[in-house]
């Protein structure tokens, strides 16, 4: 089957984001580092994430190199029957080795814009924000780079989207490891830091003489920066092998079948469908682009209203693009039939529709966690109850959360299947993540600017610059709380797409729910989400007791430490969070694949399906719970800490740390963690199904005895 050539759209674009990735890089790093202190701090945080991500890509190097030839030997060959797996299990070295370089290449950058953007804090909030925006566009930029020329060059050279399928487990499996030990490492500082130097020495937020500091600005970068951006990049690129696979399975049958109307295929339709996720991808990294241009052009004197400026802005411009390139496609696609000329329409209209929801649920996570708003201000107001009250009241308003953003997935997964059938879903999830390219940019900023107010701080460059770092910072925590609503429904629709199309891999046509080893299947799906989550918490609050007794320790054995006489061991708190965090993740990283691939060795590949299904269910509801919950107790902390109920060392201001103290593993650690799980489960499950259909015929080692009754 001939490649179209309208593909080398998405591989020009990803060509320019890495130029223009590098173009930002060198903007940044000629910026002023500040006086000497600040670079100092800089130097702490930049050393902590650099020797983190040593340890920890050394650790993945084992898991990578066993994975691979797993993968090699035992997996058969779906696209090559009767040789070695060689094509999937190299596209999963590619797809590895492309997201170590796009967390790795985003964070380097993170680690040098925090100091200079605090020293641009100096000159005004435009010259702070033009920094931070910048570093924040070089990892939004690498990530959508490098996944659009990896699944474009392994398309266009073996022509099978089970080969690219390799490069998308590739991006997820080491998104598991980023976003899991990020996610531990940063709340294992955090709450450590908070517990001792806030609720017992009524240390103000980034004091230099906390021990836990530089840890906690340290886990900003490897949680926030390298992990989300690996976390986002998995999702954007499960989500393009998602409908490339359905588009290919569709074609071998000869028609897709939709609700509005059904497509009979021609061999020229088969083609285009397969590269328009990957095309559609390309224009939307076109529209960050122009995006990003803007906000830098437009002025940026406030940071929140130019970041939802860009959103909006690179929205529009999808919307437009995408047609544009719609019409091109017909018109160089000699043959295709009128049906599949109207069904690539309505597929613009689904991609369309995914773009819009992911927006809304972007947002709806905004308000359940703005400052401003009700849900958090009642939250901060039930701290004058006590602590108990608070932790009810965050946890109240976090299930409460959960409605919005799944009335938004069930209405754009039902319009989308209406309009392109299952093929419709995965390309709302692909809309959704068209202009991810400005989703990881704005993100990025988030934890730039939040190592930047700690480093001007730390830095002493007085209250008004830390009054403008503030200002930045406020704006990121609404851009992460965004982000977070954008990965989370992406990522439900992106594994509902994969589900189907393991299905159709499968040959599973329906689900029997009265069927044992179908609820069998089901109902694991179901917990582990729920056991997932709680090692994660788990492993944040043995690594942050931890983290206490060090700073316990520091404090109560060099009492000059509090005093500012002498400065504490940075070191030796870094450390502790990077063994515990590496540790930790081993556990969660297993159960990810094993579990999958033992529910279809038992009970079959219809279980496995059903796996799938209660996994997602169970985990939307986690995650949405977990991360806007978490977001609501941190702000609401926030807001008590800018005055209001008493301010700072007040029985309110207490009890609201012990809110954010439980939100921070749910929001940073368990909550977006879910994401990736659900992902690598859905891609593990199509990897192996070649072996999964050896047991039994796809039955499964006990489905047959499920089945007997």
């Amino acid at each position: 089957m001939d490649v179209p050539i309208i593909l080398s759209v998405a591989l020009i674009a990803g060509i320019i984001s890495i130029g223009l990735a590098v173009y930002f890089r060198f903007l940044v790093l000629k910026e002023d580092p500040g006086n000497e202190r600040m670079q100092e701090v800089a130097g702490y945080i930049e050393e902590g994430a650099k020797t983190y991500l040593k340890v920890q890509y050394k650790v993945l190097g084992i898991f990578v190199g066993v994975l691979f030839f797993v993968m090699l030997f035992l997996l058969p060959n779906m696209t090559n029957p009767g040789t070695l797996n060689w094509e999937q299990a190299l596209a999963y070295l590619i797809g590895c080795m492309g997201s170590m370089l796009a967390g790795w290449l985003g964070m380097y950058v993170g680690v040098k814009a925090n100091t200079r953007a605090a020293q641009g804090c100096t000159i005004g909030t435009k010259a702070g924000f033009d920094i931070a925006f910048f570093g924040g566009a070089v990892m939004g930029l690498a990530v959508v780079g490098v996944a659009l020329i990896g699944v474009s060059i392994i398309y266009w050279i073996f022509q099978s989207p089970l080969v690219v399928l390799g490069f998308s487990f590739g991006a997820s499996s080491i998104a598991l490891f980023m976003k899991c030990g990020g996610g531990i490492f940063t709340k294992t500082a955090d709450v450590g830091a908070d517990l001792v130097g806030k609720a017992e020495y009524n240390l103000p937020e980034d004091d230099p003489r906390n021990p836990a500091t530089i840890a906690d600005n340290v886990g900003d970068n490897v949680g926030d920066i390298a992990g989300m951006g690996s976390d986002l990049f998995d999702s954007y690129v499960a989500s393009i092998v998602a409908a490339m696979m359905l588009a290919a399975a569709f074609g071998v049958a000869g028609i897709i079948k939709a609700p509005f109307a059904n497509v009979t295929l021609t061999t020229i339709g088969t083609s285009v469908f397969i590269v328009t996720p990957v095309v559609y991808c390309g224009v939307g990294l076109i529209a960050s682009l122009i995006g990003i241009y803007v906000i830098k052009n437009k002025g940026s004197e406030e940071p929140g209203k130019a970041l939802n400026t860009g959103t909006y802005l690179a929205t529009l411009i999808y919307f437009a693009l995408s047609a544009l390139i719609t019409v091109i496609t017909i018109l160089l696609s000699n043959g295709l039939g009128d049906e599949e000329v109207g069904l690539l329409w309505r597929i613009w209209g689904t991609s369309a529709i995914g773009l819009i929801s992911g927006i809304v649920l972007g947002f709806t996570s905004d308000y359940f966690t703005r400052d401003d708003k009700k849900p958090v201000q009642n939250i901060a107001h039930a701290a004058k109850e006590g602590h108990a009250v608070v932790i009810l009241s965050g946890f109240s308003y976090g299930l409460l959360s959960v409605v919005p953003p799944a009335m938004g997935v069930i209405l754009a997964m039902t319009i989308a299947f209406w309009l392109a059938g299952v093929f419709g879903v995965a390309m709302a999830a692909v809309g959704m993540l068209a202009i991810v390219g400005t989703i990881v940019t704005n993100d990025a900023y988030g934890p730039i600017v939040d190592n930047a107010r700690a480093i001007a701080e730390q830095g002493e460059l007085g209250d008004e610059v830390i009054r403008t770092a503030d200002k930045l910072d406020s704006a990121g925590n609404t851009a992460k709380a965004i982000t977070k609503g954008f990965a989370i429904g992406a990522a439900n629709l992106t594994v509902m797409a994969l589900m189907f199309s393991f299905a159709e891999e499968a040959g599973i046509t329906v689900v029997d729910l009265l069927s044992v080893n179908v609820l069998v299947g089901a109902f694991i799906g179901v917990v582990i989400p729920a056991l997932f989550s709680a090692l994660l918490v788990l492993a944040v609050q043995r690594n942050a007791a931890k983290m206490v007794d060090e700073i316990r320790r520091q404090f109560e054995e060099n009492p000059k430490i509090l005093t500012g006489e002498e400065p504490a061991d940075f070191h030796k708190t870094i450390d502790i969070a990077t063994k515990g965090s590496l540790r930790e993740l081993i556990i969660p990283s297993i159960i990810s694949i094993t579990v999958p691939i033992g529910v279809g060795i038992l009970f079959g590949v219809a279980s496995l399906g059903a796996f799938l299904a209660g996994a997602i269910l169970s985990g939307f509801v986690f995650a949405v719970f977990m991360s806007n919950s978490g977001g609501a107790w941190d702000n609401a902390k926030k807001w008590i800490e800018d005055g209001n109920l008493g301010g700072k060392g007040t029985e309110v201001h207490k009890a609201s740390i012990t809110g954010d103290t439980v939100g921070d593993p749910f929001k940073d650690t368990a909550g977006p963690s879910i994401n990736t799980l659900l992902v690598v489960m859905s891609l593990t499950a199509s990897i192996f199904m070649g072996l999964l259909l050896m047991f039994n015929g796809g039955a499964g080692l006990l489905g047959n005895l499920l089945t007997i009754f």
